[in-house]
Parts: C-alpha cells; structure tokens; sequence
C-alpha cells in the first residue's frame, strides 16, 4: 500500500489525476460538465488533463514505470 504522505504517494495519486483527466477530456459531456472552468480548482483538472493530452507518452511510460515500482519494489 502506498501511503499518501509520501513522495511515492505524489506521483502516484498525480499520475492517476492526470490519466483520469485526459480521459474525461475524450467524453463530450464529462468535457463540457467537468472540464470547462480553467481557473480555481476545477482549472487544476483542465490543467491535468491538457498535461496528459498533449504529453500521452510521457505519461504512459511514467505509469508503466510507476506500476513496475509498486509491483516489484513494494
């Protein structure tokens, strides 16, 4: 189990923002309900999902990465 108060934890939770973000992006209505405002705190998942739109393989390997960490080293 990773805890949340770590550095570990960070990327972690940070990762799964930013995919679950890009993928509301890819939802019509989850888009236009969600992902509208651009400034205060609905803006950091606008942020996080343009983040995971416009860098998806950067990503995709840090999630990989990640997953193998957490498997194998935890």
């Amino acid at each position: 189990m990773t805890n949340a108060y770590s550095f570990e934890g960070i990327l972690v939770v940070s990762l799964l923002v930013i995919c679950t973000c890009s993928y509301m992006r890819r939802v019509p209505r989850l888009k236009q309900w969600f992902l509208s405002e651009r400034k205060g705190l609905l803006g950091v998942f606008y942020k996080a999902s343009v983040i995971g739109t416009r860098l998806h393989v950067a990503v995709a390997l840090a999630c990989s990465l990640m997953a193998f960490y957490v498997m194998i080293f935890k």
